[in-house]
């Protein structure tokens, strides 16, 4: 899905870019402000050795120079969380209907748990969709890294590769995370969805990283599930856009920037993208299911990597 066109670097080496017509909300001076300092006078190399800062960045010992990126049109890159080559096009056009039938009894288990985890999130959230799509990737970002985390353990022990497993989950969980950051840009959420956040992403680590190891297969399920869910989600917040309940405010820069989206974007394109995404991952978590379901290893199955 990923565009093969080449951006330029402004430093050493080269590597691809793309195109971006991003205009900026604002200033984020954690991301786009941090240089290394390098060389000079003496002075400036005892200042190197002490680590000391300067007004222009971050002074280091080390010769770490940050690379910078410029897009296109000769416009520096600001987002140090993702590079120009990890933005997409999302695939507005998947199928959003498909529907893994639980017929086994771990199936209806993994079913069962998705719906009864269902209620309380509706009780509690109600209609603020933009706080809802904050806890909703606040938790699925977390099965992601768990998956390739324990996959990547168990190819160090047993000597084996993965078949590009580990690095498709960890895409999963980067991909749900951008999500996150893109939501935090238009939503406030209040201490107490803070920490609620705190206290969930705690308690389904823990039990997701034990459900993966008893069982991958219900563990996928799950996650194939949820996203089914995720997907209801951005749908009933699209219809809150549409009636006008929700007011469809300019597109964060960062959403612009990630998926490649017009200038001129609303949050309503970055929900549709948002949605595109979640039906891909729940394709990609029923699949692994399916796999290990069938008898078989996530490895003797090619990872579906860059399939956001």
């Amino acid at each position: 899905m990923m565009s093969t066109r080449g951006f330029t670097r402004l430093s050493s080496y080269s590597a691809p870019r793309y195109s971006s017509t991003a205009t900026a909300w604002r200033t984020l001076s954690d991301c786009s402000k941090s240089t290394v300092s390098l060389g000079g006078d003496k002075q400036q190399e005892e200042k190197q050795a002490l680590g000391a800062k300067d007004d222009k960045g971050i002074v280091s010992y080390w010769g770490l120079e940050p690379t910078k990126v410029s897009k296109e049109d000769g416009a520096p890159w600001k987002w140090t969380c993702f590079r120009p080559w990890e933005a997409y096009s999302a695939d507005l056009s998947i199928d959003l209907k498909k529907h893994h039938a639980p017929t086994t009894l771990l199936d209806k288990m993994a079913y069962w748990t998705v719906k009864t985890l269902r209620w309380p999130t509706d009780l509690f959230f109600q209609r603020r969709y933009g706080c809802r799509a904050m806890m909703l990737e606040t938790v699925a970002a977390v099965p992601g890294m768990v998956g390739g985390m324990l996959l990547h353990c168990k190819s160090l022990r047993r000597f084996e590769n993965s078949g590009g497993w580990i690095k498709a989950l960890l895409e999963e969980a980067e991909n749900e995370r951008m999500h996150l950051m893109t939501f935090m840009e238009v939503s406030d959420p209040r201490w107490y969805d803070r920490a609620l956040v705190f206290a969930v992403q705690g308690i389904f680590f823990n039990a997701y990283f034990l459900g993966y190891i008893i069982s991958p297969k219900f563990a996928h399920r799950v996650v194939g599930y949820l996203e089914e869910e995720a997907i209801h989600s951005y749908t009933e917040f699209l219809k809150e856009l549409d009636n006008g309940n929700i007011e469809n405010v300019p597109a964060p820069p960062i959403a612009i920037d990630y998926w490649r989206l017009p200038p001129n974007s609303t949050l309503r394109d970055v929900v549709l993208a948002v949605r595109a995404d979640e039906a891909h991952h729940r394709d990609v978590n029923h699949f692994a299911s399916d796999i290990h379901d069938q008898g078989r290893q996530l490895k003797e199955a090619p990872a579906p990597l860059g399939y956001h």
